[in-house]
């Protein structure tokens, strides 16, 4: 059986945000979205051409059949999703906006997900055409049997030879079940390929501290050497690890940020351009573009670090210019603005870098299906009748998804 899966494991949510930059106190209407850490991964995946899945619990009720339905309507698989549990975890988000700092409210104490045990998930059976499983400290921050969850996933990924990506992902309101952050994420991170996080959450879980990241624009230099002794001691650490992600951003006021970052592997640091965001509409779900465009580059081009990580941060930079918590950009988008493409213009008939003869899209995006199978109501489409599409949100056999050529070429997963 071919193995071309990406699992990712984790809560997703409904997002609730007052309109037009108001606080929770002006408002009597809330824009919803649903968004979770690792279902941004799967989605930015499945944007991109592959094969994704998502694993996590939601109530039996319409709430959560919307929240299937958004899902498959980007190309998620949602088979092995547990139904279960009373409600939806829900979260509240005032937005940022200059000097003011937005704000979070979560609602999702006793959450289907809260109620995941050991034992539920046929993590063998899930994993059985899978080759990578990408799981964050989120989905450990829950609950301590949510943390077993997520130890008895990573060991059954890690016997079956998959590849196993890490968010730390520290949230600091979500450790209140006893345990903290520092002494349930390192031992789950010891059986993990790839590592990533900013430089808060290294030093808080690990403490191992990262130079100040203090761009201003897109001319800065970080410290390079700074970055690599960090790096060599996270690889110090975790002896199995090969590949450790810095993501690095600085916040001028809300709508101003610069990120970038660097990627340590085979002994050499790499790092990419300094993006200069003066414009950010929302930066929910920033680091997660990140993540899924390194496990896309690095899927497609195991070979080629440098390239996985240019196409990561220019995933990450794209996503702070839509509302909402997916990325809603294809392959080729990223990949020419990765390139330098960066100049605003209006780009007419096709995507900015994208071959002629590849304008229509590539099979199983969202952002780029084709015409004659949109008429025919193909499986992702948001206009198709829900019934009409199967339970996995996938393409159906003989049809497999494949990177646009011209962007990188087809998946092959790095040997565990």
């Amino acid at each position: 059986m071919k193995r071309e899966k990406i699992v990712t494991f984790g809560e997703i949510m409904l997002r609730l945000t007052p309109p037009d930059k108001l606080r929770f106190n002006q408002t009597d209407l809330l824009r919803v979205n649903f968004g979770g850490s690792e279902a941004n991964v799967a989605v930015s995946l499945a944007n991109y051409g592959l094969r994704s899945e998502l694993v996590t619990c939601l109530p039996d009720n319409r709430i959560a059949d919307a929240c299937l339905d958004d899902l498959r309507s980007y190309g998620v698989g949602t088979d092995h999703i547990l139904r279960g549990g009373d409600r939806l975890g829900l979260y509240y988000m005032e937005e940022a906006v200059a000097m003011r700092t937005s704000h979070v409210v979560y609602d999702r104490a006793a959450s289907s997900f809260d109620t995941l045990r050991p034992g539920q998930i046929d993590w063998a059976e899930l994993f059985a055409d899978a080759d990578w499983f990408h799981w964050s400290g989120i989905a450990a921050a829950v609950s301590a049997e949510t943390a077993a969850v997520c130890a008895e996933a990573v060991a059954a990924a890690r016997r079956m030879g998959l590849t196993v990506s890490c968010d730390i992902n520290y949230r600091k309101n979500l450790w209140r079940y006893g345990k903290r952050a520092e002494e349930v994420l390192p031992p789950l991170m010891e059986a993990c390929d790839i590592l990533f996080g900013t430089d808060d959450e290294y030093e808080k879980v690990l403490g191992i501290c990262l130079p100040a990241f203090t761009a201003c624009d897109a001319s800065y230099t970080p410290d390079t050497a700074g970055y690599e002794a960090a790096a060599r001691e996270v690889m110090r650490r975790f002896p199995r690890c090969r590949t450790c992600v810095f993501a690095l951003r600085n916040v001028l006021t809300a709508n101003h940020h610069t990120i970038s970052g660097t990627l340590f592997t085979d002994g050499k640091l790499l790092r990419t351009r300094v993006y200069d965001i003066d414009a950010v509409v929302d930066c929910v779900g920033v680091g997660d573009a990140f993540v899924a465009g390194l496990i896309y580059g690095l899927a497609a081009h195991p070979d080629k670090p440098q390239q996985a990580l240019d196409f990561g941060a220019a995933a990450c930079a794209l996503k702070n210019t839509v509302p909402g918590d997916y990325n809603q950009f294809t392959a080729e988008e990223v990949a020419a603005l990765a390139g330098g493409a960066v100049s605003g213009r209006i780009a007419r008939g096709r995507h900015p870098g994208q071959p002629e003869q590849q304008a229509a899209g590539t099979a199983g995006s969202r952002n780029s299906r084709q015409p004659e199978q949109q008429a025919a109501g193909t499986t992702g489409s948001r206009g198709t009748d829900r019934q009409s599409r199967p339970d996995s949100g996938r393409l159906g056999p003989g049809r497999p998804i494949r990177c646009p050529d011209s962007i990188l070429a087809p998946a092959r997963f790095p040997t565990v």
